[in-house]
């Protein structure tokens, strides 16, 4: 965990599943005080940070005052509503909502894919806005990146297992009760999903659902090309927002080798097909990635390349990674095999708590950003 001083912090949405997976992080952070906001519905709500308990409070305005870093752990909407007072604070933006994507200037993170490759962010002279990426595009990223070090990757194709946590406490509410009224021959509600989600897998949600599992597609794929900086090198808008004198970082390439080149040199990305699913899971998200190699790799090797901080790769005679063993914990779990018609290529079967991921990644970047801001920008 970073041990930069975030200084006074803010979670917008503290009463949310990934509100509380942040303020849980936040605890072993140093920080000067935590402040919890949230609408009205959660208003006086006892919340824990750490070991002491806090009163949520109304995301007004003057809340935001005095502020260094505010995270927004809210749905897209109530951050669309109040990340501009966190603006005229002056206060460095961390969005968990993925509302302020699409804001001039928002960089779409991950710090551990920027540790793993050295990769320096600068820090944005004006209105900094982090936004932590989908947690599949952060474990596809990170895979394919250490996988990548070793032999030139031809091809990816990633199957992602959905949690209904991703939609927050109503999702697991509905998932829940559908389970409950199936098994009572009772009718279900749909109110999130719009179909039976209980006991059953969704290529897509019913059509009188406010959430849509081909914008996840999108967003996943968007996320992940941010943060593997494939297509542009480096985006117009985080290059607007250097400081003078920061140097454009290099761009990343993932999964190249050249013959006789080091094994970060190379010319090519490879970009994963992706499709999503919606599972009849609470949390963790579940990845089946297959990958296409130039060589053959012996299951030691890459096991070896793979193996790592973030990364706990199960032995053969290991319980396989599920979203159960998964949830609560801060890594990556994983498994590999080759696949059953050639050598050449691996299956990895991935397993990763959604909200932990996020919240670490989240923490992560703040810290990232505030040791690399001028000096009194936070305290």
């Amino acid at each position: 965990m970073a041990s930069t001083r975030l200084g006074r912090v803010g979670i917008v949405g503290a009463a949310t599943l990934k509100g509380r997976e942040l303020a849980e992080v936040l605890a072993e952070v140093p920080t000067a005080d935590v402040k919890l906001l949230d609408d009205e519905e959660s208003l006086g709500q006892l919340e824990a940070v750490g070991d002491e308990m806090s009163f949520v409070q109304a995301a007004s305005r003057e809340q935001f005052s005095n502020l260094d870093v505010v995270f927004f752990a809210s749905d897209a909407r109530f951050t669309r509503k109040t990340w501009q007072y966190a603006r005229a604070a002056g206060a460095l933006i961390v969005d968990l909502s993925y509302a302020l994507a699409d804001q001039p200037g928002a960089q779409i993170r991950c710090a551990w894919l920027d540790s793993e490759l050295g990769h320096r962010m600068p820090f944005m002279a004006a209105q900094p806005v982090q936004v932590v990426a989908h947690p599949a595009a952060m474990v596809m990223a990170l895979l394919l990146a250490r996988l990548g070090r070793k032999t030139q990757i031809e091809m990816a194709v990633a199957n992602v297992l959905e949690p209904a946590s991703e939609q927050g406490r109503r999702g697991l509410d509905e998932l829940h009760q559908q389970t409950v009224n199936l098994l009572s021959f009772q009718e279900m509600p749909k109110a999130v999903f719009d179909s039976q989600l209980a006991f059953n897998v969704l290529p897509r949600y019913g059509k009188g659902s406010a959430h849509n599992i081909e914008l996840t597609e999108r967003r996943v794929l968007e996320h992940y090309r941010a943060i593997t900086r494939v297509g542009s090198g480096i985006t117009a808008a985080v290059q607007h927002n250097l400081l003078p004198g920061d140097e454009p970082p290099d761009s990343i390439m993932i999964g190249i080798v050249e013959a006789g080149s080091a094994p970060d040199a190379g010319s090519r990305r490879v970009v994963p097909s992706l499709a999503v699913y919606q599972a009849p899971i609470f949390h963790a998200h579940a990845v089946s990635l297959f990958v296409e190699l130039r060589r053959e790799l012996t299951l030691e090797e890459a096991a070896q390349a793979l193996q790592g901080e973030h990364i706990a790769v199960m032995n053969e005679g290991d319980e396989p990674p599920t979203n159960v063993s998964a949830a609560g914990q801060g890594e990556i779990q994983l498994a590999i095999r080759h696949d059953g018609a050639r050598r050449d290529a691996l299956w990895l079967w991935a397993a990763a708590d959604n909200l932990k991921i996020m919240a670490l990644n989240a923490v992560a970047s703040a810290a990232a950003a505030a040791a690399m801001a001028p000096k009194g920008r936070i305290q």
